[in-house]
């Protein structure tokens, strides 16, 4: 077989400026899912050139996976005091939660800065500096490289976890159960993308429209799994949901478990399967098919009707 030479070729051979043709190009979703990878986020496009006071943010998005804001900041050549104090001021200005520095060239100060600022912030804020890089083999076309030169410490630990196989047993039944589903629900449903499966009791898998989410779940020592619709922050929606109740139910063939969740933020609709161990391989295949179906009936019947509640009953976060 023949192979072929991976070349690193200039970055301004496919984005000659920073503004008018890198910023846009990232923008677009095909080339967010790239660097989504990098991340290991679900990222979707909030607003382009956005502005904070007399400022623009390059790209802010959202992670469909938490919710939570990301700011993208993009810099040509090598990383600057300047960029860093605008990373620091959009990020304060838009609420981020994850901050993400693409340049050419990361300085050594600049990189050991954001592992400081890894270190001493909580975990529920993250820093990347990534390094964008043009590579072809054998003169194709030019292809894009995130390459990641700091990342938080918790995504460090994730990825240590993941290389040296040092999960639980629940944490790898886990992970085997949502990667069987979510190739089942690729290769079978209509179910859009899911989250990349992960050692947790949930997976999520996103709906079209921020603060909503379908979520199937596993309790282990409960041996029960349900089916979710998770509403983030919006009382509202709920209400209007409900209000349609018997439509839903009758459109679903399943009755359904409505949750306010008086004193939370969020709402639940669920329904549940109890007396079933996923830790027996026959119950296991049976959990996998259920949830599969219910998945399906859950995207068809709320989609269409969570896009059309108005964007004026999204509670926002203050």
């Amino acid at each position: 077989m023949k192979t072929g030479k991976l070349e690193k070729i200039d970055t301004r051979e496919v984005w000659p400026r920073e503004d008018e043709d890198f910023t846009p190009w990232l923008a677009k979703e095909e080339n967010l899912e790239q660097l989504s990878e990098a991340v290991q986020m679900d990222l979707s496009l909030e607003e382009k050139e956005q502005r904070v006071g007399s400022f623009r943010a390059d790209i802010v998005c959202r992670d469909q996976f938490t919710e939570n804001v990301v700011l993208i900041e993009n810099q040509f050549n090598k990383t600057d005091h300047k960029h860093l104090g605008q990373i620091l001021t959009y990020a304060a200005g838009t609420k981020a939660k994850s901050i993400i520095w693409i340049a050419e060239n990361f300085t050594e100060e600049h990189r050991a800065t954001l592992d400081w600022l890894n270190d001493k912030t909580d975990d529920e804020f993250n820093f990347f500096g990534i390094e964008i890089e043009a590579q072809r083999i054998n003169g194709s076309i030019p292809a894009p490289n995130f390459k990641l030169v700091s990342k938080p410490n918790n995504y460090s630990k994730n990825m240590n976890k993941i290389s040296n196989n040092q999960y639980t047993d629940s944490e790898k039944l886990y992970l085997s159960y949502w990667t069987k589903l979510s190739e089942k629900l690729n290769e079978y449903t209509t179910v859009p993308k899911t989250q990349k499966p992960r050692p947790q009791h949930w997976l999520n898998i996103c709906i079209g429209k921020t603060g909503f989410k379908i979520a199937p779940t596993i309790k282990i020592q409960k041996n029960k799994i349900s089916t979710e619709l998770y509403i983030n922050k919006n009382k509202e929606a709920f209400n209007l949901l409900k209000q349609d109740k018997k439509n839903i139910e009758e459109e679903l063939g399943l009755k359904l478990s409505w949750e306010f969740l008086e004193n939370k933020n969020a709402s639940r609709i669920a329904i549940y399967k109890e007396d079933i161990d996923i830790k027996n391989e026959n119950e296991r295949i049976n959990a996998i098919n259920w949830h599969s179906n219910t998945l399906e009936k859950f995207h068809k019947v709320f989609s269409k009707r969570i896009k059309k509640i108005d964007s004026f009953s999204i509670v926002k976060e203050a």
